[in-house]
C-alpha cells in the first residue's frame, strides 16, 4: 500500500489568515505555484486559496488585495486526507471533489499537499490519466 505522505509535497508553505491576497500573489509567484494552504494563528489548517481564488472571486469582485485577508475566500472546510490513508482514498476525494491539490494532515496538523504533479510522478500513466480526466470534467 502506497500513502499520501509517500507521494506528497512535504512542509507546504501557508499564507496567514490574515496575510493579505497581494501577499498570497507574491508567495505564490516566489515559488511558482498557484494554490496555497491558509493557515490560521494555531497552525490549523482553514482553507485552500488559489490564484483562480485571487483574481475571480477576490479582484473581479471589487476586493482590494491589500487590505482583503487571504481567509476572506477561504469556503468551508477543506477536502483533506490524512498522511497515512492510502493513495486511492486521496485519489477519490480529489475525483469526488475535483480539486487538483489535497491537504495531507497528520496529528490535525498540514503535513502536506498531494497534487496532480506528484500523482504524475509517483503512479502509473493510467491512474494518473484518470484521475486528471475525472478531476477536469
Amino acid at each position: 500500500m502506497t500513502t499520501a505522505a509517500e507521494i506528497m509535497t512535504p512542509s507546504p508553505r501557508c499564507i496567514g489568515v490574515n496575510d493579505s491576497l497581494r501577499i498570497a500573489a507574491s508567495v505564490m509567484a516566489d515559488l511558482d505555484v498557484g494554490a496555497l494552504p491558509i493557515c490560521g494563528e494555531d497552525s490549523k489548517l482553514k482553507g485552500m486559496l488559489t490564484d483562480r481564488d485571487i483574481v475571480v472571486r477576490g479582484i473581479a469582485m471589487g476586493m482590494d488585495p491589500e487590505t482583503t485577508p487571504a481567509g476572506a475566500l477561504a469556503q468551508g472546510k477543506p477536502v483533506t486526507v490524512a498522511a497515512d490513508d492510502d493513495v486511492r482514498v486521496a485519489l477519490d476525494l480529489m475525483q469526488e471533489h475535483q480539486v487538483r491539490r489535497l491537504p495531507v494532515i497528520q496529528d490535525r496538523l498540514l503535513v502536506g499537499i498531494v497534487s496532480q504533479a506528484d500523482i504524475a510522478l509517483s503512479l502509473s500513466a493510467s491512474t494518473t490519466g484518470k484521475t486528471v480526466e475525472s478531476i477536469s470534467r
